[in-house]
């Protein structure tokens, strides 16, 4: 486990780069907004997922107690994120089970107990570790295995990309939000000597730069298919 950093300077850098990975990552928990006006409007869950809520909101809440000082040392940041995170996840799962259709209804709330319920599991399981070293990488390796399963769902959507050469279903700014936050949090992860944060968040990075690469590629594409004429005489 990292010991706590005593220079200054070190420190503001490492506390400004989780402030900013905080900001960032607001953005991600306010993307699906507009998804649940539609919700609301309708009525109905139509065919959405409830799913990757569920995920996101064990993801988050598994970071969250990485973060405690009970896990880790100067990671207070992750709880706040990870805490605003889950409260958004629950509150988007909650709203998915009001408008659902009574049989994806018992099917969320159950998966949203059987997170909970693992969630308490792991919480109460690891204290029950009298070695902090070895509570914190039991919840170290954990907190990168979910964050890992996290970060691989955009290859689905850079496999969709690639697929159908278009951008439609890979929000531009959405995929800004997901690099900035992760190369914060990678940042962060490094200055605080914690691999348990820099290495899931570098990949995240990563794959945020391939997401912005193939946007531009193809969104570029797609600007110049436009200004070719709809219909082309023949001499």
């Amino acid at each position: 486990m990292s010991d706590s950093i005593p220079n200054p300077v070190w420190t503001t850098c490492k506390d400004a780069a989780g402030i900013a990975g905080n900001i960032f990552a607001f953005g991600l928990f306010v993307s699906p907004i507009p998804t649940y006006r539609r919700i609301i409007r309708n009525r109905s869950t139509e065919q959405f997922s409830g799913l990757p809520y569920i995920y996101a909101l064990m993801n988050c809440l598994i970071c969250m107690w990485y973060g405690t000082p009970l896990v880790s040392a100067d990671n207070l940041l992750l709880v706040t994120v990870n805490s605003f995170g889950a409260a958004f996840q629950l509150a988007y799962i909650i709203l998915f089970i009001i408008y659902a259709e009574r049989r994806i209804k018992v099917r969320t709330l159950a998966s949203l107990l059987g997170v909970l319920g693992l969630f308490a599991v792991i919480a109460v399981g690891s204290l029950q570790i009298t070695d902090r070293m070895i509570r914190w990488l039991s919840v170290g390796s954990l907190t990168v295995v979910s964050l890992i399963s996290m970060f691989a769902s955009p290859l689905f959507i850079i496999n969709l990309v690639i697929r159908t050469r278009s951008v439609e279903f890979m929000p531009f700014y959405l995929s800004l939000s997901t690099f900035l936050m992760s190369a914060s949090f990678m940042l962060y992860g490094l200055l605080n000597f914690d691999a348990f944060v820099y290495v899931p968040n570098g990949i995240g990075a990563i794959l945020g730069i391939i997401q912005l690469a193939l946007y531009v590629h193809y969104k570029k594409k797609s600007t110049q298919d436009s200004i070719e004429p709809l219909i082309v005489s023949h001499a």
